[in-house]
């Protein structure tokens, strides 16, 4: 997965919007306001932090060497996966897309969900 096909998938989720609230060179996607994808654009290997459940985050370090504690993130509830020079299949790094993606959409309230048609 490159960085365009990374950032096609989180801009296709609902009520997603991306921006650079860290300066220009941290891309933040947010679904109804919150984070849930964050990556840099100057790196040479592709990374991306991903909010996840913390008992799953600990399965997926365990099991993958591609995905490290939350890089300047709270290292309990995001990861860090690296995806270039890894051995994770896109359909995987999608998943840990929507896994991220579905934690923010179901922390949010009903009259938040419903202002955005989710």
């Amino acid at each position: 997965m490159h960085l365009e096909q990374l950032r096609d998938y989180c801009l296709s989720k609902a009520a997603t919007t991306e921006g650079l609230p860290f300066g220009p060179d941290t891309l933040v996607f947010k679904a109804a306001g919150k984070m849930f994808a964050v990556t840099g654009l100057d790196e040479e290997d592709l990374r991306v932090n991903l909010k996840c459940d913390p008992e799953y985050a600990i399965q997926l370090r365990e099991q993958h060497e591609e995905v490290k504690p939350g890089w300047h993130m709270n290292k309990k509830h995001w990861n860090t996966v690296y995806i270039e020079d890894g051995d994770l299949s896109d359909d995987f790094i999608k998943e840990l897309i929507d896994h991220s993606y579905d934690l923010i959409i179901k922390s949010l309230t009903k009259k938040k969900r419903a202002e955005f048609g989710l």
